[in-house]
């Protein structure tokens, strides 16, 4: 079981195989609301509008407010690490003191929260591209911090930070059994909140479910 920075590191550059093989895979991983099953995610993929992504121009993650309060003295990202973790402890301010957090994405379990980042499934700049540029800042808000939606999940924080801000076809899982999963979670986001897809992206989603 990974518990340091220089393991990590090193995860990164094995197979997913030996990833696997030496983590303890948790039944009680990651799992955000309202995943739609394969069928249904493959039936609201032929409904979503194709077409070029739109400017980058004026994108700031600062347009998208995040990790904001909760109540109980808890941000977004804490409710977050608390759902997706097990036998999480935290402090009167919220924030984590013990636990453990299963990542979909790669298979690795970690004992300290700082190893884990808050995944926004279909990324902010992502969503600005398709869509978002055109929001209030409230509705930004509201994407940035979706808690009803399979738009947040908690995962190994070097994984998030290769990922960026990429669609399926630049950037996938490195767990490939995730993808129907990963793939659901994304055209779920897109989905509700109306947000177009371009045809890589299209073409690999149609890949990704094609194994659910």
């Amino acid at each position: 079981m990974p518990t340091s920075r220089t393991v990590r590191n090193s995860l990164t550059v094995m197979s997913v195989t030996t990833v696997l093989c030496a983590t303890v895979v948790s039944l009680a991983g990651a799992t955000p609301p309202g995943i739609p099953s394969g069928a249904t995610a493959k039936s609201e993929l032929t409904t979503l509008t194709v077409k070029a992504d739109g400017s980058q121009t004026g994108y700031s993650r600062d347009k998208f407010p995040h990790w904001i309060d909760q109540g109980s003295s808890c941000n977004t990202r804490e409710v977050v690490l608390k759902r997706d973790g097990t036998n999480v402890k935290t402090g009167t301010d919220c924030a984590p003191t013990s636990g453990s957090w299963f990542s979909p994405y790669d298979g690795a379990t970690w004992t300290a929260a700082s190893d884990v980042d808050i995944d926004h499934v279909v990324p902010l700049a992502d969503a600005w591209r398709t869509g978002a540029s055109a929001w209030t800042t409230a509705q930004r808000q509201a994407y940035a911090n979706d808690l009803s939606d399979p738009q947040l999940i908690a995962v190994t924080d070097n994984v998030n930070q290769q990922k960026g801000d990429k669609s399926p076809d630049a950037w996938k899982p490195p767990t490939v059994g995730y993808w129907c999963t990963y793939a659901s979670m994304w055209v779920a986001v897109k989905y509700k909140f109306k947000l177009t897809i371009n045809t890589a992206e299209k073409s690999a989603l149609t890949d990704m479910l094609g194994r659910c």
